[in-house]
C-alpha cells in the first residue's frame, strides 16, 4: 500500500510555520507498513492544489492532506478534493451539531462562515475533531482513498492517534517495525565500515546509519505481516550489532537519550556530578537537567566565562591562566577538579574552548576545545578540534563532553577498555 502527503498552507511555504504534521504522519505510516512515496507542500491555491492532488492520485493508493479545512475563503482543501473526485458537498448533521457544541461550551456564537466546515463530500466518512471545528474526512472512490485532516498540530495529532491510525490498521496488510541502536564515541565512517558486510547483504531486515551530533544511530527495520514476526526478524541483527560495538552502545530504545543513559548510570553507581562550562555557557547542564530525575545526581553547574570567575568560583590558579591560557588542558583540569571540590560531587566535567567566530589564533584556532572529566582524584583531559559555526562548535563540545563522561564512568566501574573504534 502506497501513499503521499500533501501539506496545504501558504504559511508553510513562507516558513512562518514548521511542518511538523508531515513528520509525525510519515513516522506513523512507516510503523503501519504503508510506504510514503512523496511529500508536497502547496499554498492556498485551488489550481496548484488540484494539479498536485491529481498527480498523487495517479501514483498511490492513499493521499493524505493536512490543512486548509478552516472557515475562511482561502481554506480550499475540501472543496478542491470534492471537485477532483467528482463529488458534491453536502452538510453533515453531526458536524454541524459538533460545531454548535464547540462554540456553546466556550460561550461564543459561530459566524456564518463556520458552517462551511460542516460541508463534506457526499458519501465520505466523517472523523470527529473534539479539539476544533473542522472534522476529518475520509473519501473512498475507485480504489483510491483521500484522507483530510486539520492542520493545527493540537488537532492533527489527536485525530491521527485516535481515529486515523485505527482506520489505517484495518486496511493495511503489513507492519514495519524498527529498532535503533544508538552509539557514541565512534565516528559515522568507522561505524559504517564495521557493518559494511551487513549493509551489502541486507534484504529483510534493512540496516541504515544516521549521523547525529556526536552520535551515530543504526536503524534496523523489518516489514512483515505482524509485529511479532518483524521483531523476530530484527532480533538477531540487533544481537550482532551489540557484539560488534559493545560498550559504545548506550541504548537500543528510541526513547533513551545519551544524557538519560548517563543519569541512569550515575544513579546505579551512586555517583553525584557537577559541570563547569566556559564556551558552552550552560548547554551541558541544560541537557543533563532536562532528564527527569536528574536532581538525584546533579548537584550544581558553574558557568565561568571569564578568567576572574574561573579563579573565584573554581579555584583555577592565576599562574595557570597566565602561562597556559583559559583554553588549555591545564585550565580544563583545574576547572573540573575545582568544581568537584566546591559542589562536593564525585564526578565533574569541564569545557573550555574557542567557539568563534572571533578569538582564534594560529596556535589556538576557532573550534579548539578542551574537555576534562574528573573522577576519584583522576583527571582525563581531551583536546578536540570542531568545525562549523559558533553554535555547531558548542553543540559538538557538549556531545563530546557527554561521551567522555560516559566512557570515564564505564571504565572506572566495569574496567572495560575502549578499543580501536574510539575517537580518542
Amino acid at each position: 500500500m502506497t501513499s503521499e502527503i500533501i501539506s496545504v498552507g501558504t504559511e508553510l511555504l513562507l516558513g512562518s510555520i514548521i511542518n511538523t504534521d508531515a513528520a509525525v504522519l510519515s513516522e506513523r505510516l512507516a510503523s503501519l507498513g504503508i510506504s510514503c512515496y512523496r511529500q508536497t507542500v502547496v499554498g492556498d491555491n485551488e489550481e496548484r492544489l488540484t494539479e498536485v492532488l491529481e498527480e498523487a492520485l495517479k501514483r498511490v493508493d492513499i493521499v493524505f492532506l493536512s490543512g486548509g479545512l478552516g472557515p475562511t475563503e482561502d481554506d480550499l482543501t475540501k472543496e478542491t478534493v470534492a471537485k477532483v473526485m467528482g463529488l458534491k458537498l453536502t452538510e453533515d448533521a453531526g458536524s454541524r451539531k459538533a460545531i454548535e457544541e464547540f462554540f456553546r461550551k466556550r460561550g461564543k456564537t459561530p459566524t456564518d462562515n463556520n458552517w462551511k466546515q460542516a460541508l463534506v463530500p457526499e458519501g465520505a466518512k466523517v472523523v470527529e475533531n473534539p479539539e476544533g471545528t473542522a472534522p476529518g474526512i475520509i473519501v473512498e472512490k475507485d480504489g483510491k482513498r483521500v484522507i483530510l485532516m486539520p492542520g493545527p498540530p493540537n488537532e492533527f495529532v489527536p485525530m491521527l492517534n485516535n481515529s486515523i491510525t485505527p482506520y489505517l490498521r484495518e486496511i493495511s496488510d503489513s507492519v514495519i517495525y524498527s529498532q535503533t541502536v544508538k552509539i557514541c564515541g565512534v565516528g559515522e565512517s568507522a561505524v559504517e565500515s564495521a557493518i559494511l558486510d551487513i549493509i551489502d547483504n541486507q534484504d529483510d531486515p534493512t540496516v541504515a546509519t544516521y549521523a547525529k551530533t556526536g552520535e551515530v544511530h543504526i536503524r534496523v527495520t523489518s516489514k512483515a505481516a505482524d509485529e511479532k514476526t518483524a521483531k523476530k526478524t530484527v532480533k538477531p541483527v540487533i544481537k550482532e550489532l551489540k557484539r560488534r560495538f559493545g560498550v559504545y552502545i548506550y541504548a537500543t530504545d528510541d526513547d533513551i537519550t545519551l544524557e538519560q543513559s548517563i543519569i541512569d548510570m550515575l544513579k546505579v553507581n551512586d555517583l553525584t556530578m557537577t559541570v563547569a562550562e566556559s564556551c558552552t555557557g550552560g548547554m551541558l547542564a541544560s541537557r543533563l537537567v532536562g532528564v527527569p530525575g536528574a536532581s538525584d545526581v546533579f548537584k550544581a553547574g558553574f558557568i565561568t566565562y571569564s578568567n576572574k570567575s574561573k579563579r573565584k568560583l573554581l579555584g583555577v590558579r592565576g599562574s595557570t591562566l597566565d602561562k597556559f591560557g583559559a583554553v588549555s588542558s591545564k585550565t580544563a583540569a583545574e576547572m573540573a577538579k575545582g568544581a568537584s571540590s566546591v559542589a562536593k560531587a564525585q564526578v565533574a566535567v569541564s569545557i573550555t574552548g574557542i567557539a568563534g567566530p572571533d578569538g582564534g589564533t594560529d596556535k589556538k584556532p576557532v573550534g579548539l576545545v578542551y574537555i576534562c572529566c574528573f573522577l576519584r582524584g583522576k583527571s582525563e583531559v581531551r583536546e578536540y578540534h570542531f568545525s562549523g559555526n559558533r553554535n555547531k562548535v558548542r553543540e559538538s563540545a557538549v556531545a563530546a563532553a557527554l561521551t567522555l563522561l560516559r566512557q570515564t564512568v564505564l571504565e572506572d566501574f566495569s574496567r572495560k577498555e575502549f578499543g580501536d573504534l574510539s575517537e580518542k
